[in-house]
């Protein structure tokens, strides 16, 4: 039997959608796109980095790639492999793991390419350009093909780079000075 999924005018609608499955989906042009899951290689890195946030953080402002943020443009939102929330998000996502526009952003938000022209093109451009529109203040893209980090922190409304980090680089981050962990580390 095909099941349609309904079209959306606006993100509130969407907001109030159920349909009780488990599946991921970004609101495109008003219609759900369920997204595929990540590669194995995708969890295993952001289990290391949600593990040495964890060890330094703890695990209360940690959320894995099933927290979604409302960003402007297309699609309407956009599900991080690993996000560092702000105290006063713990409360407001207790029902629904939403970061709304409204909200203040997320601390960091890090995403891990995955295979593929079009994801590299996802991670490195549109996510960028939609995570600096929201004033995400630290943004990390962790890729697996070319092993670096590159770290970029919010300086006005620009994102710059503070490093494209590799092999045994220290990963520096403007926000969590206290973070010691090599790029190697998080790849092997």
């Amino acid at each position: 039997m095909l099941i349609t999924k309904p079209r959306f005018e606006t993100f509130a609608e969407y907001l109030q959608y159920e349909d009780n499955s488990e599946g991921l989906y970004e609101l495109f042009n008003g219609k759900l796109i369920e997204m595929p899951p990540e590669s194995g290689l995708n969890y295993q890195i952001a289990n290391r980095l949600f593990l040495v946030f964890a060890l330094m953080l703890g695990t209360d402002i940690i959320r894995g790639h099933g927290l979604e943020l409302e960003v402007r443009g297309e699609p309407k939102n956009r599900y991080p492999d690993l996000t560092i929330i702000r105290e006063e998000h713990i409360k407001l996502l207790s029902k629904r793991n939403t970061i709304l526009l409204s909200m203040s952003p997320p601390l960091l938000v890090i995403e891990v390419v995955s295979l593929g022209e079009i994801q590299r093109e996802r991670d490195y451009i549109a996510k960028r350009i939609q995570y600096q529109d929201c004033g995400i203040p630290e943004y990390w893209i962790v890729d697996p093909q070319t092993q670096t980090i590159l770290v970029l922190e919010l300086r006005g409304n620009t994102y710059t780079e503070i490093g494209n980090f590799s092999n045994d680089d220290l990963v520096k981050s403007s926000i969590f000075n206290q973070l010691n962990i090599k790029v190697s580390q998080v790849f092997n």
